[in-house]
């Protein structure tokens, strides 16, 4: 057996989803201390909040979206491994 390597799209792939994931999970926390540190509706419509608020209802699908690609390109890529191996025995 040799061994699965992970080409560069992949990866590219994969650190953005944990990019877009992780930050959306820690601007979910924060709008979570915010509230329960007594921040009200109207507070969170000053300053860098509005971003902070909206960042999970966006990032999280494109995360979702991105897993699904990188499922797909993962796919791809081992069937036509597995193909190329079939053909040359």
């Amino acid at each position: 057996e040799s061994p699965v390597t992970i080409h560069r799209n992949e990866r590219i792939i994969a650190y953005m989803i944990v990019a877009i994931v992780g930050l959306s999970i820690v601007a979910f926390f924060a709008v979570i201390i915010g509230t329960f540190a007594g921040m009200k509706g109207p507070d969170f419509a000053v300053g860098v909040w509005p971003a902070v608020a909206y960042l999970p209802l966006i990032g999280l699908p494109i995360g979702l979206l991105l897993i699904i690609v990188l499922l797909v390109l993962s796919v791809r890529r081992r069937g036509k491994e597995a193909a190329n191996a079939n053909n040359k025995r």
